[in-house]
């Protein structure tokens, strides 16, 4: 396990350097650590906005889908019908430029962005066995890496030490107070965008699916405990993340981006078929159209 570790540890060895690099950088302009993370955030959030929408994007459309995809769902019911389905489901996911699992693209994109970060803010305070503080990650000449020195590798902000968690040892209730707070803002937050993206739905008349509701429900609580266990220069990054991302839907919701639909109720493949049967069915016809419509058959 540990070579596991190294091993991937190894690998992103330079992107740590580049995020570190980054940090020292906007120290040197505005020497707050909070605010080289803020900006770091902001450039990291500028990267990954492009797939913010589009998975947005994605995700509405699939939630305007959700009656043809139970009409689809009704007409194929039974495993004999399983592979007709999903051939179907497929082909209106094309056709609407919808993607089932793109809701869930933020989340895997933030993940290694969380892991670099988490890495980079550990590599801060890095003590060697003799007692010395060597700050990893950033340049030795950085206005950054001399101040951790001369603090003793504390990430001081108003008083607060940004490498702590929660449940680290800060001497009283008192103190720890203000990473509560930070927990209880990127909490706050995230339900909020959740909220957004539901009264989004309500005032289009689209109902979320009951799957969605329940995981917006429950991952701001699995999300609560994470933020207790990462230090708080990590749940910075993701109270300054969230709020990018609701003010991007905002944005997306006010001009109209993320309304991919097409218009128009779509006929299901099935149904279309039935319609074309139905309106040239023999038994209404006369002898002449009979042989109007075969003629018209064959030609097809």
């Amino acid at each position: 396990m540990a070579s596991i570790t190294h091993s991937i540890g190894s690998i992103f060895q330079p992107i740590f350097h580049l995020f570190g690099w980054l940090l020292a950088f906007f120290y040197g302009l505005i020497p707050n650590y909070a605010v080289a993370i803020i900006l770091l955030t902001v450039v990291i959030m500028g990267a990954l906005t492009p797939f913010t929408v589009k998975s947005t994007k994605s995700m509405m459309a699939m939630q305007k889908l959700q009656p043809e995809i139970k009409k689809l769902q009704q007409k194929y019911k039974g495993a004999e019908n399983r592979q007709v389905l999903n051939e179907e489901l497929m082909k209106l996911y094309r056709e609407e430029g919808a993607n089932p699992v793109g809701g869930c693209l933020p989340v895997l994109l933030q993940a290694p962005f969380l892991f670099i970060l988490y890495s980079v803010i550990k590599g801060l305070s890095n003590v060697t066995a003799a007692g010395v503080v060597t700050p990893r990650y950033i340049p030795t000449t950085s206005k950054m890496y001399h101040n951790l020195v001369a603090s003793g590798g504390e990430i001081k902000v108003f008083g607060m030490d940004l490498n702590l968690k929660v449940f680290s040892s800060h001497g009283s209730f008192v103190r720890s107070i203000p990473f509560w707070i930070f927990v209880i803002i990127a909490v706050i937050l995230q339900y909020f965008q959740m909220a957004q993206m539901n009264n989004r739905n309500k005032k289009t008349g689209q109902a979320m699916p009951a799957q969605q509701l329940a995981m917006q429900r429950f991952m701001p609580i699995i999300f609560a405990y994470f933020y207790m266990v990462i230090p708080a220069a990590v749940v910075l990054y993701m109270i300054v993340s969230t709020v990018i991302r609701i003010i991007t839907q905002d944005l997306m919701f006010r001009a109209g981006v993320s309304n991919p639909h097409k218009g128009g109720e779509r006929v299901l493949p099935a149904a279309a078929k039935e319609a074309v049967v139905e309106e040239v069915k023999p038994s209404t016809l006369n002898p002449q159209s009979r042989s109007k419509t075969k003629r018209k058959r064959k030609a097809r």
